[in-house]
């Protein structure tokens, strides 16, 4: 009997031993991102760690190729092994909340529990679903454009926030070669073109898609959009236009409005080799970020409040996640931690989240302080007057993209992708049929997108 006995409690202890691990186990949370180059994913297991440390909630960060991400994750649903988070771009949160892989009750009450109204608008109504939120976002950037502040300010200028006030600078500004009033996007091949023409459109109101999918586009808006657009390539140099020219010919004070994403603004300052300012002889000039201004929000005749052309990434927790540990990671990252979030990569991570309900700027003024840069490092703070972080930031609480509002993304991103667009208004540009006829042609193209 005595044998039996210990035994029993021998058996006892083990089981207790095999369910402590266990529940060790379910509180160790696998997280997705991203964000793989090595500096930035030091960041986040430091993060992580110090999680950990305050938690007991271990994490395992994972770097998922963002090419593959939607692969693995469709492939880790079907397996029910998907991570306890993920850290996604905007074009995953409807159709991954769809389709189940993501926990939207989880996403919303994280959300609530943070305030909702401490969260850019704009960030939040992205991710809007089922009554919720699909994921909690996290960080973005808003396309700029960029201009010659000193010189608007010398013509008495009104900053370019409107198509009118753009033809106006052109008209005051243009004196190639000396000056050219605007490098727009022309390479049809280019996803930069496909950007900037998105930013351009929704600033007039103008949609391919709408409730229902695929829309016409409206004739009359639409033709002021070409011809907006035909306006300010006119205003460039010739040739097959990108980032790359428009860069370089702003750098070199040849230009004097770009449209360009935050990612020059570390360069502007002079604080990167591979892309040095050339206004003068001095690489590391910061005269030139001292020179300019930029405009997030962008305004065209028909729509008089405007838009925003923003890129949202959020954090997304799953149907397969350890739940509570799970939001309180995420809680962790957008609170105590968000500083390390959007230390990651300041100038392309702006925070949605402007502050907390005490302090409502608390991380926006955080951010002005983080270091930019690659060869040389220094907060955008230093870099910038407050006025234009505030624009910078400011963005985000309008910030648009087509389809999203309509819960079509999808099939605005099939459009963008396919480059009907950019193909047909380069011909229109180039004068091979007129703005009416480039508005039926887009719509019969845009119509057969499959």
């Amino acid at each position: 009997m005595q044998s039996k006995i210990k035994t029993s409690l021998v058996s006892g202890a083990a089981t207790a031993l095999i369910l402590s691990t266990l529940a060790a186990q379910a509180d160790d949370l696998r997280f997705w991102t991203i964000e793989e180059q090595p500096e930035r994913l030091a960041r986040q297991e430091a993060m992580a760690a110090a999680f950990s440390a305050q938690t007991g909630h271990n994490v395992q960060v994972i770097p998922v190729t963002e090419n593959d991400l939607g692969t693995r994750a469709t492939a880790a649903f079907a397996a029910g092994d998907l991570p306890d988070v993920i850290y996604h771009p905007l074009q995953y949160a409807a159709s991954w909340a769809d389709a189940g892989i993501l926990d939207t009750d989880a996403a919303t009450d994280v959300v609530e529990a943070l305030g909702e109204g401490t969260f850019a608008p704009g960030a939040l109504a992205m991710a809007s679903a089922n009554d919720g939120f699909a994921s909690v976002p996290v960080d973005g950037w808003t396309q700029m454009l960029v201009y010659r502040a000193d010189l608007f300010a010398e013509k008495g200028l009104e900053p370019p926030n409107s198509y009118a006030n753009v033809l106006a600078a052109l008209e005051a500004l243009h004196n190639p070669p000396e000056l050219y009033g605007f490098v727009a996007a022309t390479k049809v091949d280019e996803n930069f073109m496909s950007q900037v023409l998105e930013h351009v459109f929704l600033a007039n109101g103008v949609s391919p898609v709408g409730p229902n999918g695929v829309q016409p586009l409206d004739e009359a808006t639409t033709v002021e959009v070409l011809d907006f657009y035909k306006a300010i390539a006119e205003a460039s140099p010739p040739g097959d236009l990108y980032w790359d020219q428009s860069r370089s010919l702003y750098f070199s004070g040849d230009a004097a409005m770009i449209i360009w994403s935050p990612f020059i603004l570390d360069e502007l300052a002079g604080l990167r080799d591979s892309a040095p300012p050339t206004i003068n002889d001095d690489p590391m000039t910061r005269d030139l970020a001292a020179a300019t201004g930029i405009v997030t929000n962008f305004a065209g005749p028909s729509n008089p409040d405007g838009a925003a052309w923003g890129d949202i990434r959020y954090l997304g927790i799953t149907s397969d996640a350890s739940t509570d540990a799970a939001m309180e990671f995420v809680q962790y990252s957008m609170n105590e931690g968000y500083g390390s979030t959007l230390a990651i990569a300041p100038e392309g991570k702006f925070p949605v989240r402007r502050g907390t309900a005490d302090n409502p700027t608390e991380f926006a003024d955080l951010w002005a302080t983080l270091d930019v840069g690659v060869d040389r490092k220094a907060p955008l703070g230093d870099l910038y007057e407050a006025s234009m972080i505030e624009e910078i930031v400011g963005g985000l609480d309008v910030a648009q993209r087509w389809g999203v509002a309509d819960g079509q993304l999808s099939a605005a991103s099939k459009i963008i992708n396919s480059q009907v667009i950019n193909r047909l208004v380069r011909e229109f540009i180039d004068g091979e049929r007129d703005a009416a006829a480039t508005v039926a042609a887009l719509n019969e193209a845009i119509a057969g997108v499959e």
